[in-house]
C-alpha cells in the first residue's frame, strides 16, 4: 500500500502540478514569518531558545496532529489522507518547471530575465551572474534539492509515515528560511539548521547513490567520494558531488552571498556546466524518484 500512495501522489504532482492558491507550505511560511518576526533575538542565549521553541512548535506539533489524526480516521481516509501529504510535501514538478523557467530566457539570449528567475531559486547573488554561472547555479539547485523536496520527502514518509514526511518537509523548509549565518539567524535559526542536518544525512547519501544508479555511475560516486565532504552541510556536498558526476559536469566554484565572495569547492567532473545540462539535471531528479517508486513497488513493503 506505501507504493501505491507514493506513486498516486507522484502521479497528482505530475498531472496537477503545485496548488497556485492556499499551498500548506506557502501558509506554513507565513506562520513561520510571523514567529521569527515577534520572537527572534540577537541575544545569543535567548535567541537559540526562541529558535529551538519556534521549531518545536511548528514541526513537531504539526507531527503529532497529523499522527493523532491518522489514529482515529477511517482506513479509506487515512489512504486519502496519505495520498495528500504526497502530493502537497513532494514538488517533484515544481521543481522541474522552476529549473525550465530559469532555460528559457538563457536560451533566448535574455539574460536578465534568467537572472531574475534563478533568483527564486538560490539565495547567492544572481545580479551579475553569467550566462555559464545561471546554468550551473540552476543544476546545483535541482541536484539538491531533488534530495531534499523528493527524495528525503520520500525517504521519511517510508520511515514515519505523513508525520515523518512533515517532520522532514517543515524541518528543511524552516532551514532554508532561518538557516543562514549572519547576523539575524546565527542564533535563532541554529535548532533548524541542527535538526536539517540530522534529518537529512541518510537520505542524503541515498540520494547521491541515486543519482549514481541512474546517471553515470563510477563517475558519480568517486566524486561524492571525493569531493563530498568539501562543503559546510554535512550532506549537501555528497549530493552536489554525485549528481555532477552523473551527468559528467561541473559546478560549484566561487560565488557571492550577501555582498560577499565565498571560495567553494567545485563539484563534479568534465565541462562547466551549460544551459542544457539543466534538462539533464531534471532527468536525473526524475529518474531517481521512479527508482525509488519501483523498488517500492516490487519490495512489497506492507506498512
Amino acid at each position: 500500500m506505501t507504493g501505491i500512495t507514493i506513486l498516486i501522489g507522484l502521479l497528482m504532482d505530475r498531472l496537477l502540478g503545485e496548488p497556485r492558491r492556499w499551498h500548506p507550505l506557502v501558509g506554513f511560511g507565513n506562520i513561520a514569518n510571523w514567529l521569527e518576526n515577534k520572537y527572534n533575538s540577537a541575544d545569543s542565549r535567548s535567541g537559540k531558545l526562541a529558535g529551538f521553541i519556534c521549531w518545536a512548535i511548528l514541526v513537531l506539533l504539526s507531527a503529532a496532529v497529523i499522527f493523532a489524526l491518522l489514529q482515529v480516521l477511517p482506513a479509506v481516509f487515512v489512504f486519502i489522507t496519505n495520498v495528500l501529504v504526497i502530493y502537497f510535501v513532494v514538488g517533484l514538478k515544481s521543481l522541474a518547471e522552476h529549473g525550465r523557467n530559469v532555460v528559457s530566457p538563457l536560451l533566448s539570449g535574455d539574460i536578465l530575465e534568467a537572472r531574475r528567475r534563478i533568483a527564486m531559486m538560490v539565495s547567492r547573488d544572481t545580479n551579475n551572474l553569467s550566462e555559464q554561472q545561471v546554468a550551473a547555479a540552476t543544476c546545483e539547485s535541482v541536484l539538491e534539492n531533488g534530495s531534499d523536496a523528493v527524495l528525503a520527502a520520500l525517504f521519511w514518509f517510508l520511515v514515519l509515515g505523513s508525520p515523518g514526511t512533515l517532520l522532514f518537509r517543515f524541518t528543511n523548509t524552516l532551514d532554508a528560511m532561518w538557516g543562514y549565518k549572519n547576523n539575524r539567524y546565527r542564533q535563532f535559526g541554529w535548532a533548524a539548521a541542527r535538526a536539517d542536518d540530522i534529518l537529512n544525512w541518510l537520505p542524503a547519501r541515498l540520494a547521491a547513490l541515486s543519482y549514481a544508479l541512474v546517471g553515470n555511475f563510477s563517475k558519480s560516486i568517486k566524486c561524492s567520494c571525493e569531493q563530498g565532504s568539501k562543503t559546510d552541510s554535512p550532506n549537501a556536498g555528497y549530493v552536489m558531488a554525485a549528481g555532477a558526476g552523473a551527468l559528467g559536469i561541473t559546478i560549484g566554484g566561487a560565488a557571492y552571498y550577501h555582498g560577499e565572495i565565498q571560495q567553494r569547492s567545485l563539484f563534479g567532473v568534465g565541462s562547466a556546466a551549460e544551459s542544457n545540462d539543466v534538462a539533464r539535471a531534471i532527468s536525473l531528479v526524475e529518474h531517481s524518484a521512479i527508482l525509488w517508486v519501483v523498488v517500492v513497488l516490487l519490495s512489497g513493503i506492507p506498512w
